[in-house]
């Protein structure tokens, strides 16, 4: 084991950079985030930073992709629990709420994975990815009649909504109900919130979470006696080492799938459609031979945007990685944005190139157990939306700027003109 490096102080942060746990900089352009997880990277070592208000607990920045994929695929020692998102779930909401997989380790995580994983059957996803396709034609059918207006509400928010919706069996009555529920309990996740709103967002994301999980749990009721064929019949009767799962398991997968599954995916169509547009070039070239070009062009989307921005990790014990010796108790931030734009793994890493081969981009994480269990249908939603548009829309393309939402923990766009 390697010498630990020299503890870190406060004026040791100070680096002539932007201070990455300063609300305030997560609210600048994105290109100066780019630019400054750049210049982290170029560091000897990762960088600790403190915040300034609020818990004082610091953290250190994994800027670089060897680092953040190594740390990923260590979950032994680079720990999920007790939280991986920003602040640390509440024992009191985790015991409330049930306790999220993304915040799991070990083989409580490994389990509950598995028992979720055999949900997702064979024929399941065969009926989901021809469902997808027919969901992506109806969008487009509507969008054509309706006209342009907003990307978000027309097609990106829809497409991965009505897939989680269809593929879980949440019926029709339900669903307008539970994505209100969804778009009160993320909207604020990773958001620096000021004035009075410090105190009442979060009760409001709370009691969203609360009532959307309380509408599943009947869902469960009814499956639990009429099984149909779909996930949520699957997990009502699945078991983990013979003890079924109870009622906040079951809330906290459903809160993780429809709020990670819906959340993620409409981002990356959102940024993908801007991305196209302001790169003629490569939709031309998309357009030119779609099967060809589409897995390469959803996977440059994912890079190029990165949805999902960073995920925490708690040092489980001593252990060295790029240039510094981390401790136990260490808390670290995952930083995918800067990870998927390294150049010593991506060549001329802030052009978009839908040809880029390799991709070994870090957008659906890092490898390891919490690799997204999404991905894939994601991938396929993307393509079959893309697909129908590029087809029949003709010029389809965003307008103007898209309309950004300050976060730390994903790049969400909350509104985007598109026209055709």
């Amino acid at each position: 084991m390697n010498a630990p490096t020299q503890a870190p102080t406060d004026r040791m942060r100070g680096t002539a950079g932007a201070d990455l746990a300063d609300p305030a900089f997560w609210r600048l352009p994105r290109s100066r985030r780019l630019a400054e997880f750049a210049r982290l990277r170029e560091l000897d070592a990762p960088v600790r930073f403190t915040p300034g208000t609020g818990p004082r607990t610091p953290f250190y920045a994994l800027v670089r992709h060897a680092d953040v994929r190594a740390a990923s695929r260590q979950p032994l020692v680079f720990a999920s629990a007790p939280g991986a998102t920003t602040p640390e779930p509440a024992p009191w909401a985790k015991a409330l709420f049930g306790n999220s997989m993304v915040n799991m380790d070990g083989a409580g995580h490994a389990g509950l994975r598995r028992t979720i994983s055999r949900a997702f059957t064979p024929r399941l996803l065969a009926a989901a990815e021809e469902n997808i396709s027919a969901v992506a034609g109806r969008l487009v059918d509507e969008m054509a009649a309706e006209g342009p207006g907003d990307f978000m509400r027309s097609a990106a928010s829809r497409m991965p909504f009505e897939i989680i919706c269809d593929l879980m069996g949440i019926p029709a009555r339900n669903r307008a109900a539970i994505l209100a529920r969804i778009d009160h309990a993320s909207e604020y996740v990773g958001v620096q919130r000021r004035g009075r709103a410090r105190l009442r967002v979060p009760g409001r994301g709370l009691r969203s979470l609360a009532r959307m999980q309380f509408e599943m749990a009947g869902i469960a009721r009814e499956r639990r006696r009429a099984p149909a064929d779909d996930v949520i019949s699957a997990l009502v009767r699945a078991d983990i080492d013979g003890q079924a799962l109870s009622s906040r398991e079951l809330g906290a997968f459903f809160s993780l799938l429809l709020v990670a599954g819906v959340e993620t995916t409409r981002n990356a169509i959102a940024h993908g459609l801007v991305l196209l547009t302001a790169h003629p070039e490569q939709r031309a070239l998309l357009r030119s031979d779609f099967e060809r070009y589409a897995d390469g062009a959803v996977d440059e989307i994912v890079r190029h945007s990165t949805p999902i921005i960073q995920f925490r990790r708690t040092v489980a014990s001593e252990y060295e990685l790029g240039g510094r010796t981390f401790l136990p108790g260490d808390k670290t931030m995952l930083l995918y944005a800067s990870a998927n734009r390294d150049a010593s793994v991506f060549g001329d890493p802030d052009a978009f190139d839908i040809t880029r081969s390799p991709n070994p981009h870090l957008g659906y994480g890092g490898g390891g157990p919490h690799h997204c269990l999404g991905a894939h249908l994601a991938k396929l939603e993307m393509k079959a939306l893309f697909r129908e548009m590029l087809e029949r829309l003709g010029d389809v393309r965003s307008v103007g700027e898209p309309g950004l939402i300050d976060s730390n923990f994903d790049n969400r766009v909350g509104t985007l003109p598109f026209t055709f």
